[in-house]
């Protein structure tokens, strides 16, 4: 099965494509994870809710991220009460967060687990998120951060 690969190269008229299928999890999930809800204007809720909240204060002696704003919408108000930190097991996570949308939009993945873990004196979140490739059967983990915007 050939995989698309990111970024999009096309050659000859036709988008270049790969055999490495972690190769192109990879990219799907590093594009899934830097792009906000609502940046497709095909399917507003792709992307990773965190980053919608990118420009909010960064509560590091909560672990959350700081309501500066009144909201009306109870949804809303739930996202400034995640933990940072944590893993997808934990409800009140962002870590869960990542979880749902992978196991939404990346059909090649089964058993999917999501770690965010953040680091102060750095100022970086380390994700990880790990699982099983659905055609291999293969065990599967992806590694990454995040720069703390505050």
């Amino acid at each position: 099965m050939d995989n698309l690969i990111s970024p999009l190269d096309i050659i000859g008229g036709s988008i270049m494509r790969t055999d490495n299928v972690k190769e192109s999890i990879d990219s799907f999930l590093e594009i899934l994870l830097t792009s906000a809800c609502g940046d497709c204007s095909i399917d507003p809720e792709f992307g990773f809710i965190f980053n919608n909240m990118r420009f909010e204060i960064f509560n590091e002696r909560e672990g959350t991220i700081f309501n500066s704003t009144s909201t009306d919408s109870r949804e809303e108000e739930d996202l400034y009460n995640k933990k940072i930190s944590g893993n997808s097991k934990n409800v009140n996570t962002f870590a869960t967060e990542l979880r749902q949308v992978i196991m939404k939009y990346e059909e090649r993945l089964t058993e999917v687990q999501a770690t965010m873990s953040y680091v102060r004196e750095e100022r970086k979140i380390y994700i990880t998120v790990t699982g099983i490739i659905v055609d291999t059967r293969e065990k599967y983990k992806y590694d990454t951060t995040i720069k703390v915007w505050s």
